[in-house]
């Protein structure tokens, strides 16, 4: 089958969850012997308006992000051309939208009617955009917000409402989407995302790991890596440190990830004496990513909203470490499933405070248990969550009548 994947993100370099997703999807399709192109807007790290990334073609058209009409237009404009050229060359059977503008593009042409469409939907695209913005103050900046929030969401549900299918990766998104869009129930699928088993997986030797990484003997270290933006809660993670601290003195957090809260964030460390036990380790390189979950004892979520799916978790359960997260979104579904002792009680700093304490303390009285509830999180990722069981998935979609 060819198949045409229309996504706003492209898998190029930097991959976060939604762009892991594209990349996976599309080369393990590729490698079972489908034709895959992607189409994506061209962003500023792009140097032409296609790359062979592996077995799989990306497609850019251009974009004027001068404002936010410049915006709308162009992606309206170049991306239906483009969808309409690449059309007429490959004669799509199955078009896979990814995120909602260039999918708006592609459902704005007539040629694109007769074709199969599956939305995979990661997240409510206004949702992030309002999640994204700072608060706007005067009044025009407010009208300005409240526009695009409706512009957006009404794109959204535009391309939402041509698919055929919708692929949800988890409860909560199928949720909301039946809140927001009522969008009918036999419409949508849950299909959870996949990981990656040989790329993460535990550590033969974790000291050695944490050598190889300049980490701290002897200390129980603690891992996050998230946007430093607001909805990812690591204001809340940095406030309860001090009640950990106090319990546990030989805790160690790194936090990996690069946004606008970074000096707000450093400096709320440094205001509550945090700098011997806090680290910022930036962006951490794809590279390096493995060998992070490798060398930790937790890894931490502490997000307050929109956490789609989190791919994080599953990639630091496959390394053989448990993960401790707020009862949000995606996160409720994989940790409510696997052990829900593992999930906070809610997102507050004490919530926080007294679920790493308390676990902590479980693996410092008994020698043993942290082993067993490593090999358990490797084996449940194992069982429930591989590559190969989402393509299956996604093929079988692709093909349905």
């Amino acid at each position: 089958m060819k198949i045409l994947f229309v996504a706003d993100v492209s898998i190029q370099d930097d991959l976060s969850g939604a762009e892991r997703v594209l990349l996976e999807q599309t080369n393990w399709l590729a490698a079972r012997g489908h034709h895959v192109d992607i189409m994506t807007r061209r962003l500023a790290v792009h140097r032409s308006d296609c790359s062979v990334l592996g077995n799989v073609s990306e497609w850019r058209y251009r974009v004027n992000q001068k404002n936010a009409f410049s915006f709308f237009l162009t992606t309206l404009r170049n991306g239906k051309r483009l969808f309409e050229y690449l059309n007429n060359v490959n004669h799509y059977g199955c078009i896979n939208f990814h995120q909602p503008f260039s999918a708006f593009a592609v459902a704005c042409s007539k040629k694109s009617k007769p074709i199969r469409k599956i939305y995979t939907c990661h997240s409510l695209s206004f949702e992030e955009y309002v999640s994204r913005s700072a608060k706007p103050h005067s009044f025009m900046a407010r009208i300005t917000t409240l526009l695009q929030r409706s512009v957006r969401k009404w794109i959204e549900k535009t391309a939402l409402e041509a698919a055929d299918r919708v692929i949800v990766l988890s409860r909560f998104t199928r949720d909301k989407l039946l809140a927001t869009y009522h969008l009918p129930l036999e419409k949508m699928v849950i299909i959870p995302g996949g990981i990656d088993l040989n790329r993460f997986h535990p550590a033969a030797d974790k000291s050695r790991v944490r050598d190889s990484l300049g980490l701290p003997r002897g200390k129980t270290i603690l891992l996050t890596v998230r946007g430093l933006e607001p909805r990812m809660g690591i204001d809340n993670l940095i406030r309860a440190m001090p009640d950990i601290v106090r319990a546990l003195p030989d805790t160690h957090l790194i936090i990996g990830g690069a946004g606008p809260l970074k000096d707000e964030l450093i400096a709320m460390a440094r205001r509550l004496n945090l700098d011997h036990h806090i680290q910022f380790a930036g962006f951490i390189p794809e590279a390096d990513l493995p060998r992070y979950y490798q060398a930790t004892d937790l890894f931490v979520l502490p997000t307050i909203e929109l956490e789609g799916f989190g791919l994080v978790t599953l990639e630091a359960l496959a390394s053989g470490t448990p993960v401790l997260g707020t009862p949000v979104g995606g996160t409720r579904d994989i940790l409510g499933t696997f052990d829900r002792r593992f999930l906070f009680q809610d997102a507050s700093p004490e919530s926080i405070a007294v679920g790493i304490t308390e676990i902590c303390r479980e693996y410092k009285n008994d020698a043993g248990k942290w082993q067993r509830d490593s090999r358990r999180c490797r084996q449940f990722v194992v069982e429930t969550y591989s590559w190969e069981k989402n393509i299956d998935a996604t093929e079988r979609l692709f093909f349905e009548n």
